[in-house]
């Protein structure tokens, strides 16, 4: 059946800040307490999103959430009217009012594990939303992303959108930041590989430094969810020695399109049986591993090389879509034009400058959502979600009207910030089509 992969990328929300939340992700960590921008950072994700729009690929938005969540606030023990609760908040745990202000639902790599109905014993599109609860800035999202996700694939002949698994430990579950697709053409039936970080039941290896958040439980909770087959399903450990130096999902070190995964020579624990696996299960299969001697996996994690978009081209080419640092270091500038200069598949760059949501650790693939979708299944999808000159142009005029150019976690108690994100997000539903999406709607 043909099918085309569509890109739904996170905009980033009005509370967009730096707060240093992401324990295992070096480069939140660096640029703690640094002045956001958030208009800045709608404006360059936009961008990204209507250069993709204009080249011919299918290019979807998924709304922020609210935030500062106070429900979460009030849930934790914070009392009386909104302006009391971010008050209590900011005075008595800053920690807690930046927690539950942020804006990291702006990486929908982590929104949802995704299957195509080519893999489905159903035939419908699954989506599993991500529980997220190895940090608790992100455990919260799971039930406005659910919600996001039914108003935009909102045909259930077509789609269907689970609840996160159990918020417990051993079902720890990051997404589709931890989760490939290997297939010749997108509407054939595919391979899936799911990548774990540890596995519960066993005493096996495990990171020293950092935590490792996807568990093995939780992938293959995912894949009876989506009704997959094992012929259609593999399972990998992340490499625990890469995750100690920052690789703290598997999308860090490791891209895929189609039949072909780019990805660091040390990406995977027992990387060989990993890749032999792939060839004898994926007719074409190319692995193109870079080397530790080319490219370190720390300048891997400074630069986000692998946190990259890789896009089939009309001709069966492809393009890699790369953050502006990968372009301004230059060993791993050098490796990509020796790349694309040597005949692979991978025969273009292009390069965005996504600075602000860089600083936070998320480059373009932590920006988007891969979703597989056959014509029936595109024109089932909500389309006021679909880029084009005129939804471009409509929400940068929204941007422009409600987002602030300096934020800093001491604006985070504003209430006027609160009323500002209600008046955007409200006027947003309306553009979008989405309906009362948000709990103050309601």
């Amino acid at each position: 059946m043909i099918a085309r992969e569509a890109n739904f990328d996170g905009l980033v929300g009005l509370t967009h800040h730096y707060a240093g939340l992401s324990f295992g992700n070096e480069a939140s960590t660096r640029n703690q307490n640094h002045i956001s921008n958030p208009k800045l950072a709608a404006k360059q994700g936009l961008l990204k999103m209507k250069a993709l729009a204009d080249m011919g690929y299918v290019q979807g938005v998924i709304p922020p959430h609210e935030r500062p969540n106070l429900p979460l606030l009030r849930q934790i023990g914070f009392r009386g009217s909104d302006e009391q609760v971010l008050a209590q908040a900011a005075q008595q745990a800053p920690q807690l009012l930046s927690a539950a202000s942020s804006a990291s639902a702006m990486w929908v790599a982590n929104a949802a594990t995704v299957s195509p109905s080519a893999d489905s014993a159903d035939g419908r599109v699954h989506f599993t939303v991500a529980n997220l609860n190895n940090k608790f800035h992100r455990a919260s999202e799971a039930p406005g992303t659910a919600a996001l996700l039914r108003a935009i694939f909102r045909d259930a002949a077509h789609f269907q959108v689970h609840d996160a698994l159990p918020q417990v430990a051993l079902f720890g579950d990051e997404g589709a930041a931890n989760h490939n697709r290997f297939g010749a053409e997108y509407g054939d039936p595919g391979v899936q590989l799911f990548v774990y970080g540890r596995e519960e039941a066993t005493s096996g290896l495990v990171p020293a430094r950092y935590p490792a958040r996807q568990t093995r439980e939780a992938s293959e909770a995912v894949a009876r969810l989506h009704q997959l087959t094992p012929e259609r399903t593999l399972f990998a450990q992340q490499n625990p020695a890469v995750i100690d130096q920052g690789v703290f999902h598997n999308d860090v070190i490791a891209v895929s399109n189609r039949q072909v995964l780019f990805c660091h020579q040390h990406a995977f624990l027992h990387q060989a049986d990993v890749l032999a696996q792939l060839r004898a299960r994926v007719p074409g299969f190319t692995a193109i591993e870079v080397p530790e001697n080319r490219v370190s996996v720390r300048d891997a994690v400074n630069t986000y090389l692998f946190n990259s978009q890789l896009l089939s081209q009309p001709d069966g080419s492809m393009m890699l879509v790369l953050p502006e640092e990968s372009r301004q270091h230059a060993g791993v500038w050098r490796y990509l034009c020796e790349l694309v200069e040597s005949g692979g598949p991978i025969r273009a760059l292009k390069v965005f400058d996504l600075r602000e949501s860089m600083c936070n650790g998320g480059g373009p693939a932590c920006l988007r959502l891969r979703v597989v979708l056959t014509g029936a299944e595109c024109q089932a999808l909500n389309p006021a979600v679909l880029m084009n000159d005129t939804l471009f142009a409509t929400l940068n005029q929204w941007v422009d009207r409600h987002y602030r150019d300096r934020l800093s976690a001491a604006d985070l108690a504003d209430p006027q910030l609160l009323r500002e994100g209600r008046e955007a997000l409200d006027e947003l539903t309306q553009l979008l089509d989405l309906g009362s999406v948000y709990a103050f709607q309601r």
